[in-house]
């Protein structure tokens, strides 16, 4: 016997009329946030996951970004060391000085005289015996530059590490923010991996939230059938599916959104008792409102394509006997 041809329609029906378009959105929104919460076990798991899947991402970006501002700070106290030659007196690494802080780049130039210098490192554990071994100062005068803000970053310094090196009065040059430079391209390498990382996890949310849908559909099979026989049209009948993956996107979220908020209150004592050992303030920075947005969008988006995916692929498969 030939199976009947399904009565699923393409085009508008008694059960969509244009008046009852926007109606009929706004009753299939809140009915199937309504069918969720009267299934919270089975919602909560499945939000659950979603925002742990979410929350790892994250999580990692927040972290980056809590040392990038971390860094961006020790940026600002960036230090360049000028190693004079060991035959220019004070007095000549004072008028070297004078000639730096003519220069824009520079916000504080310092002169740390040879005899200074060795009383240094006669303060330090150990050094003092070793020192007076020496019948001459090994040491030459050195200059302590700190650049203005805006020429520290990495960039910036090595070039002003090649201009000073050119100086004839100069030694050697040792930037003192070399590490910091190394440190912001790990940085950008996590921040790299973290784009990864949330490619791979939000690929895991569209099989989450299709293979939830691909049940509903299963256990809505009967219904289904009778909306198909009374002439209900495809997107009609897909509507319904659709919003619970947009509410399981967004739901899943906010969820993201709270374990993240919870782990930044939770580290801002021990990280601020570390802080204080270095007699510093770092307030954590928790997600931000751009942030939050682009999560909760994105979620959403995830939702709506793994939804849009199942429904399309298994609602072919229900047909009225």
């Amino acid at each position: 016997m030939a199976r009947p041809q399904s009565r699923r329609r393409s085009g508008p029906s008694l059960l969509e009329l244009p008046g009852a378009w926007l109606g009929h959105h706004l009753q299939s929104a809140a009915a199937t946030l309504g069918r969720l919460l009267h299934a919270p076990l089975a919602t909560g798991m499945t939000v659950a996951v979603i925002g742990i899947a979410l929350a790892l991402p994250a999580a990692l970006y927040v972290l980056t970004d809590n040392l990038r501002q971390l860094v961006g700070g020790w940026d600002q106290g960036a230090a360049i060391s000028l190693f004079l030659h060991q035959d220019l007196s004070d007095a000549d690494a004072q008028g070297v000085a004078g000639r730096l802080r003519e220069w824009p780049e520079f916000r504080r130039v310092q002169v740390i005289g040879a005899a200074a210098a060795l009383a240094e490192f006669r303060a330090q554990p150990g050094f003092a015996e070793a020192l007076d071994q020496l019948s001459t100062n090994p040491l030459p005068a050195v200059l302590a530059i700190a650049p203005q803000p805006v020429y520290a970053t990495p960039a910036e310094i090595a070039g002003l590490e090649e201009r000073l090196g050119q100086l004839p009065e100069v030694d050697f040059v040792r930037v003192d923010t070399q590490w910091l430079m190394r440190f912001q391209a790990i940085l950008d390498l996590a921040q790299t991996l973290v784009l990864l990382l949330a490619g791979l996890l939000g690929l895991g949310v569209l099989l989450i939230v299709g293979n939830t849908i691909r049940l509903e559909i299963q256990n809505r099979r009967g219904e289904i059938e009778i909306m198909e026989l009374v002439g209900a049209t495809a997107s009609f009948i897909r509507r319904p599916f659709l919003y619970a993956g947009a509410w399981y996107g967004l739901l899943g979220g906010l969820s993201a959104w709270f374990l993240v908020t919870l782990a930044v209150v939770a580290l801002q004592g021990p990280v601020s008792r570390l802080a204080n050992l270095y007699r510093s303030e770092f307030p954590l920075a928790g997600l931000g409102a751009v942030a939050l947005l682009i999560i909760l969008g994105g979620s959403m988006a995830l939702g709506l394509i793994g939804s849009w995916i199942a429904v399309n692929r298994h609602l072919r498969g229900v047909e009225p006997d």
